[in-house]
C-alpha cells in the first residue's frame, strides 16, 4: 500500500470506535419533552379555580345561620333569604332558570349545597333577564327566579352571602360566582343540586 493510501485509510473514521452524536434525535425528543411539560402545566393551571380579585364591594354577610329541616313556612330576616332552617327537599339548581317565584324554604336548601341563587325584580328589562339567563345556564350549581319583594333589581345569594346589583353587566356578578359557587361557605360540600324539586 502506498504512503498516500495509508494516510487516507487512517483518516477514515472507524465505525466501531468512533460514533457520531445523533443531534437530530436529541433535538426532536427535547422539543417533545418541552411540549409535554408545557401541556401538563397549562392543564394544571386551568384546573385550578379562579382566585377572586379581592373583596367584593357591597357584599352582605350573615353568620350563625341554622340548618334545621322543616316542612313549615319559615320567617326569614332577608328577602331573599341567605340561609336558615329549610325544607328537606332542595330546589333543583344545576344551571336552571325558573319563570316563577320559588318557595324560599326549598331554595335555601339549595344554598346549603353550594348553589348561587339569582333573583330579579319581575319588571327587570328583558335584555337584562337574558344576560342573567346566559350566566345561569352556563354554570352548574346556579338557579334563577323572579322575586317580587326584593329591594334591588338583581340579587345574588349564596349561603350567608348576598350581593345586590342594578345591572346584569356588573363585573361583581362574575366575581361572586367564582367565589361562591360551591365555595368555602358551603355547609354541605358535595351535596347534589338535582334530583329533587323541579318546579316552582
Amino acid at each position: 500500500m502506498s504512503k498516500s493510501a495509508r494516510n487516507r485509510a487512517q483518516r477514515r473514521p472507524n465505525a466501531l470506535t468512533e460514533r457520531t452524536v445523533p443531534w437530530g434525535a436529541i433535538a426532536f425528543f427535547t422539543v417533545i419533552g418541552i411540549i409535554v411539560v408545557a401541556a401538563i402545566g397549562w392543564a394544571f393551571l386551568q384546573s385550578r379555580p379562579d382566585e377572586p380579585a379581592g373583596p367584593i364591594a357591597g357584599l352582605i354577610k350573615k353568620d350563625g345561620l341554622s340548618q334545621n329541616h322543616t316542612s313549615a313556612t319559615v320567617r326569614y330576616e332577608t328577602n331573599p333569604p341567605m340561609g336558615g332552617d329549610h325544607d328537606p327537599v332542595w330546589q333543583n339548581c344545576d344551571g336552571i332558570v325558573y319563570d316563577k317565584q320559588l318557595r324560599n324554604e326549598n331554595a335555601v336548601h339549595s344554598l346549603e349545597h353550594g348553589a348561587v341563587w339569582f333573583t330579579y325584580q319581575p319588571n327587570l328589562a328583558s335584555d337584562q333577564v337574558d344576560k342573567l339567563k346566559d350566566k345561569v345556564e352556563g354554570t352548574d350549581y346556579t338557579f334563577m327566579s323572579p322575586y317580587p319583594n326584593q329591594d334591588s333589581p338583581i340579587v345574588l345569594t349564596a349561603w350567608g352571602h348576598q350581593l345586590k346589583v342594578s345591572s346584569a353587566d356588573d363585573a361583581r356578578i362574575d366575581q361572586f360566582l367564582r367565589t361562591y359557587v360551591k365555595g368555602e361557605q358551603t355547609p354541605e360540600p358535595g351535596a347534589a343540586c338535582n334530583g329533587a324539586k323541579a318546579t316552582p
